[in-house]
């Protein structure tokens, strides 16, 4: 009986941590995790700081499964949901035309361009109090939840060993698992936190951040376009603003939406809400090119597209070759598995080694013209 019950433990802590063991948030060593839950397990008492790190695992891992009931205004998705890159002037789509900057078009007009180009020109390597520096640093992060994590530290492994890349370039993933838009929102909640510890860790210092990619996801969406459309519009208003204050040389934020989630099982962040995040990039880009003061450049960095990563699964895109198979997707259907993680990461690589504004600061030949 001792034998069978020890079993039925160790089978029971097997059930409880097996999708734990192979996360790898960082910032959370899951081993580590795995042996506190054991021993709370075996009635064995945790001191305050093992109980608060082994409850931020639990936290994190609890937000990456997925939902399996839906919020009951969940809409259902279209037959058909044609890629924003692939919609023309003409097209609509709740009442929205195609275009990744609108009416049309997948290139910044005439005015962003200009902006653009000057804020790239801004960016120079940045000593620790934010000056100017031949021996300085670039500081380039990501800012969102799970799958950006996932992808970006995909991403980074890519980049640093890239012969191209300009060492001045520091990357830093602090994307974090459970933490979407509205986590972010709190200007010292956990996810700054962990910023803090991330960027100490990387040795490098808030002032010399100065470029950001987020990409744009709310846990669970719920009804129209325009209802969580607009709540996801107003989170990352004030997740920019939070990343301008905590980085003051923060110039560009390249913004991206989700990846497609067609096969999604459950109401994390499945059709058409995926797709509709693209919506809420653009409506932020085209507010701040109007002059919005929520989004002035003392606020807010220079906003612009980052690569756009939705297609319409196995049927693609027309820009690019880009498809989206069951293959590329955790069981849940909305993370991506490793297959997918690279396909996001090769996106990433190809749009920061080949954009006319991106590679200027990224590229090491182009920081030499």
């Amino acid at each position: 009986m001792v034998y069978s019950r020890n079993l039925m433990f160790l089978f029971a802590i097997s059930l409880a941590w097996a999708a734990i063991a192979q996360d790898n948030t960082p910032g959370i060593d899951f081993d580590k995790a795995r042996r506190l839950l054991q021993r709370e397990r075996a009635g064995q008492t945790l001191n305050a700081e093992e109980r608060a790190y082994l409850q931020r695992a639990k936290e994190i891992r609890r937000s990456q499964q997925p939902s399996r009931r839906r919020p009951a205004n969940q809409r259902p998705a279209p037959e058909r949901l044609i890629p924003l890159s692939d919609m023309t002037a003409d097209d609509r789509y709740e009442g929205q035309d195609g275009g990744l900057y609108g009416a049309g078009f997948n290139t910044p007009g005439e005015q962003l361009m200009a902006s653009a180009r000057e804020a790239t020109a801004a960016i120079k390597p940045l000593d620790k109090d934010g000056n100017p520096s031949v021996s300085g640093m670039i500081g380039f992060v990501s800012i969102s939840m799970s799958n950006a994590t996932q992808e970006f530290s995909v991403f980074k492994q890519l980049a640093d060993k890239l012969p191209e890349k300009s060492p001045a370039v520091k990357i830093v993933d602090c994307a974090q698992g459970g933490q979407a838009m509205a986590q972010w929102v709190p200007v010292n909640g956990r996810p700054w936190q962990e910023t803090d510890r991330r960027l100490a860790k990387a040795g490098l210092d808030p002032k010399q951040v100065q470029v950001a990619w987020i990409k744009l996801a709310n846990v669970a969406p719920s009804g129209t376009l325009q209802e969580h459309g607009r709540k996801l519009e107003s989170d990352t208003i004030r997740v920019l603003q939070n990343a301008k204050a905590k980085f003051p040389n923060l110039r560009i934020a390249y913004l991206g939406s989700r990846i497609w989630a067609g096969n999604a099982t459950g109401g994390l962040n499945p059709e058409p809400y995926a797709y509709e995040s693209a919506f809420v990039v653009r409506w932020l880009i085209q507010r701040q090119s109007s002059g919005d003061s929520d989004l002035g450049s003392e606020k807010a960095p220079l906003l612009l597209w980052g690569p756009y990563l939705w297609a319409e699964g196995e049927r693609g895109r027309k820009i690019d070759d880009l498809i989206w198979q069951p293959s590329d997707f955790a069981g849940d259907g909305v993370h991506p598995s490793l297959s997918g993680r690279r396909k996001v990461a090769d996106q990433l690589l190809h749009f920061f080694t080949t954009d006319p504004m991106a590679k200027s600061w990224f590229l090491a030949i182009d920081q030499q013209k």
